[in-house]
């Protein structure tokens, strides 16, 4: 059974995106639209379980299952939409995950609640420090069972998005 971690912060993470944005651009080449680091690990500050969630965009997503053999190439195991209709979905790292890749087609509803909850944890400290604390917490009262830990995230998790898309929509409404 493996052990849930949640780590401290580490600036490293933006770099071990930047290289793997890099290699996912020359398997999607012109289908790629837009890449995103997105997850805790994204958020500069936020203690988070080590893994590198990365949101290619796609304009068709239903052509990214051409393109499983080079990423099989890479080490990623491919899942296809994993729960999520309209996503692909890729894990890197076997039992020890390095990466997530979550890919969508343009125009999906998740990638604004992506790019929002992110977003907003990076502009809102207390926030931030406030759902970092609450990961610590569960990984220590939860070591073992990641289910639970993905529970006791939920609620907070849902409460952050919803305002991350309230902040969104009233940003968007006094800047354009």
């Amino acid at each position: 059974m493996r052990k849930v971690e949640v780590s401290p912060y580490n600036p490293e993470w933006n770099v071990l995106f930047e290289t793997e944005a890099e290699k996912i651009k020359l398997i999607f080449g012109r289908e790629l639209l837009a890449i995103h680091h997105i997850g805790s690990t994204a958020v500069n500050g936020l203690s988070a379980k080590p893994v590198i969630d990365i949101m290619p965009i796609v304009h068709n997503v239903y052509r990214v299952d051409a393109h499983n053999e080079a990423m099989i190439s890479l080490g990623y195991e491919p899942k296809g939409e994993n729960g999520i209709r309209g996503r692909r979905y890729f894990q890197k790292g076997g039992n020890d995950r390095t990466h997530h890749i979550h890919i969508y087609q343009e125009g999906s509803i998740d990638i604004a609640r992506h790019i929002a909850f992110r977003d907003y944890l990076r502009n809102h400290p207390k926030e931030k420090e406030l759902y970092g604390e609450l990961k610590m917490q569960l990984a220590t009262i939860y070591p073992y069972d990641i289910d639970a830990y993905i529970k006791g995230k939920e609620p907070l998790v849902r409460q952050i998005e919803l305002k991350a898309l309230q902040w969104v929509n009233l940003t968007n409404l006094t800047n354009g």
